[in-house]
């Protein structure tokens, strides 16, 4: 009889990979999508000082949010029971890094606060490029261009308003990455 450690060990990176790409991918999405907009509502009602705050722990937070959200998912990240995928540990690695790069807004934040909702806005997204190439779907690319993409011009264009028009930016760039995630995983559902 074999126990999980040897099974996991027996499987090659392509099949863990199959197994990752089939996953529905929508907890952080989710996560992230919910984040965003309650930082976007906070710039719109509260003063910039206390936004700043609900943007360090909400951003801070997705990952646990997500974590919860994905036992309504059917993804359930932390179940122990499920077999260990080496694109797991990637993905949470590439989560990882998104959030060490917090090193490089917080002396930009110290100096412009209103820099915070670019910053950490384009840095976070970049854990979607290494999903899109696990998952070999454009999806991540798309996201981390077009969300890099729309806050830097807004961080330009709405000077006055980047606690709230940055944040509803990066909330519709969700809504069409869920959108096209959703589709994506029907499609794998169809092809069974």
């Amino acid at each position: 009889m074999t126990n999980k450690p040897e099974q996991a060990a027996e499987r090659t990176l392509e099949e863990q990979r199959q197994e990752f790409t089939q996953r529905r991918l929508m907890a952080m999405p989710l996560a992230g999508t919910l984040v965003w907009f309650i930082i976007g509502l906070a710039g719109l009602f509260l003063p910039e000082r206390t936004t700043v705050w609900v943007l360090y722990a909400g951003t801070g937070s997705i990952a646990y949010l997500g974590f919860f959200l994905s036992r309504f998912t059917g993804e359930n990240l932390l179940d122990k029971n499920r077999p260990k995928n080496t694109f797991d540990k990637l993905f949470f690695i590439s989560m990882a890094m998104a959030l060490l790069v917090f090193s490089i807004a917080l002396p930009f934040a110290a100096v412009d606060h209103t820099s915070l909702p670019m910053t950490v806005g384009i840095l976070t997204g970049l854990m979607w490029m290494p999903l899109s190439w696990i998952i070999n779907h454009p999806v991540g690319i798309l996201h981390t261009v077009s969300r890099t993409v729309l806050v830097l011009a807004l961080w330009y264009l709405l000077p006055d308003m980047r606690f709230v028009a940055i944040p509803a930016a990066i909330v519709a760039v969700y809504i069409v990455t869920l959108f096209v995630l959703n589709k994506r995983w029907q499609a794998l559902q169809a092809s069974i």
